[in-house]
């Protein structure tokens, strides 16, 4: 059972004790902070937050602790209730708020939940901020409104509508084309609100929709992470409606994977490559990924005459290369879409749209559509964390070993070989050592990953 504080938010297991895991104590504590923060940094009259949730067995108490937390600070709450992460991320400029809350673990599985926090512009807060929120819940400073002065909850259930609205207006989603090919695609909703915005957001576009694990009750009927080895089901439902290919997204809803239409992975990887491909014939520019995505994006980048640079990993970073080099489009390699044209936010509504915009056009295949791109394999493994681990210690060690190969040290450590490169560093999600590696075969990226877990395993024992 665990709590973790990190610049991707307040995450941890539900239930246990307080301090150690995400108790309703501890939910009051870190939206106490937030709070607070926002009085300090926004320093106005009236504040308002907007509020959503994925459909975590939790997440109704979590977002009730929540909301009740910032009314008694004075703070006006606009209730989203069932929602994504995207969508709260489009709601609060919308709302004109001062920030947003979502009460989601993202892919972690059930027993998990967290508060995902945004500034007013709907993006996430970045290191500074989430450290000084953690400072602030250790305090013991924070004050509460009179009686007079408490804030008021206002639900509003209009913004899946508008989200796909603001999707369906962007310049490039080809909805004509894409309302012409009258595509059938099934979707895999893992049980979480994707279950409910994707087959709206597919039928405003014409496409016929196959809903798997589409009830938003929050009981993933498999690991949520939308990994290759949790997707049978899927594969099977593809094959047997004879759909034109598959979506699946992880609970919050700003992952996404696709499927062929024989039931294969197009590749999490390859999401981002794909609606870049599309993004970038129409709108020539460059592009950012984090270091532990596939160099695909920088060949299709390059092909269209961009520039590609890699950020340390966490969507914050991510975003804030994008706006320094004034990407087009950009993301992270775990099915993250990032359109700025829309927002700042990993977006897979987006992605859905991009990526059927570019079949139409092409008028072909998934699977004929995969064999267009470079062909990489990366193998995705992780170690977990045993208390007292000097995990700093042995990712010094690693780099000293391989010092006369190309390093990158701005995020634990990715070795770049000629053929291949591997990746390791902590989660800030979970307390594991991640393992990326990339290669041309994936014989070739398990091995490599494998060498490294020994390495490591070796200098923990020792």
């Amino acid at each position: 059972m665990t709590l973790i504080k990190s610049i991707s938010g307040i995450r941890g297991t539900i239930g246990g004790n307080v301090g150690e895991n995400l108790t309703p104590i501890d939910a009051v504590k870190f939206a106490a902070a937030y709070g607070a923060w926002l009085k300090q940094n926004r320093k106005k009259e009236n504040y308002k937050v907007v509020v959503g949730r994925d459909a975590r067995i939790s997440g109704k108490m979590i977002q009730s602790l929540v909301m009740q937390t910032l009314v008694g600070q004075g703070i006006h709450v606009i209730d989203l209730g069932l929602s994504t992460t995207p969508t709260v991320e489009v709601a609060v400029p919308m709302e004109h708020a001062d920030g947003g809350i979502i009460l989601t673990a993202s892919h972690n599985p059930k027993q998990w939940n967290a508060l995902k926090l945004l500034n007013e512009k709907g993006e996430f807060l970045d290191a500074v901020e989430g450290e000084k929120i953690l400072e602030l819940a250790e305090s013991n400073t924070i004050a509460f409104a009179d009686v007079d002065s408490l804030g008021k909850i206002t639900k509003n259930k209009a913004y899946f509508d508008l989200h796909i609205i603001e999707v369906l207006d962007l310049p490039l989603v080809n909805v004509k084309a894409i309302e012409a090919e009258r595509f059938k695609v099934v979707v895999d909703g893992v049980n979480s609100t994707g279950g409910i915005v994707i087959p709206l957001l597919l039928e405003r576009l014409g496409v016929e929709v196959i809903k798997l694990y589409c009830e938003p009750n929050g009981h993933f009927p498999h690991n949520p992470e939308p990994l290759k080895e949790h997707l049978t089901d899927l594969s099977e439902a593809v094959k047997k409606h004879n759909a034109d290919f598959g979506i699946v997204v992880d609970p919050d809803v700003d992952r996404l994977a696709f499927m062929d239409e024989n039931g294969e992975m197009f590749g999490e990887e390859y999401t981002l490559v794909a609606c870049a491909d599309y993004v970038l014939s129409h709108t020539p520019g460059n592009t950012v990924s984090n270091m532990s995505s596939t160099r695909a994006l920088r060949d299709i980048t390059e092909k269209h005459g961009g520039t590609y640079e890699a950020s340390a990993v966490g969507e914050v970073n991510v975003v804030k290369l994008m706006k320094k080099n004034k990407v087009v489009i950009g993301g992270e390699g775990n099915g993250g879409i990032i359109y700025p044209e829309l927002h700042y936010g990993r977006d897979a509504l987006v992605g859905i749209a991009l990526f059927l915009s570019l079949l139409a056009e092409k008028g072909m295949s998934v699977s004929a559509l995969r064999k267009t791109y470079p062909n990489y394999f990366m193998s995705k493994k992780k170690i977990e964390l045993t208390p007292g681990l000097d995990v700093d210690g042995i990712l010094k060690t690693i780099e000293d070993r391989y010092q006369n190969e190309q390093l990158t040290t701005i995020d634990g450590v990715k070795i770049d070989f000629p053929e291949s490169w591997v990746h390791l560093r902590k989660s800030n999600t979970e307390p594991i050592i991640r393992i990326y590696t990339e290669a041309k075969s994936q014989q070739e990226a398990n091995a490599l990953a494998d060498k490294f877990i020994n390495e490591i395993s070796t200098l923990a024992n020792s």
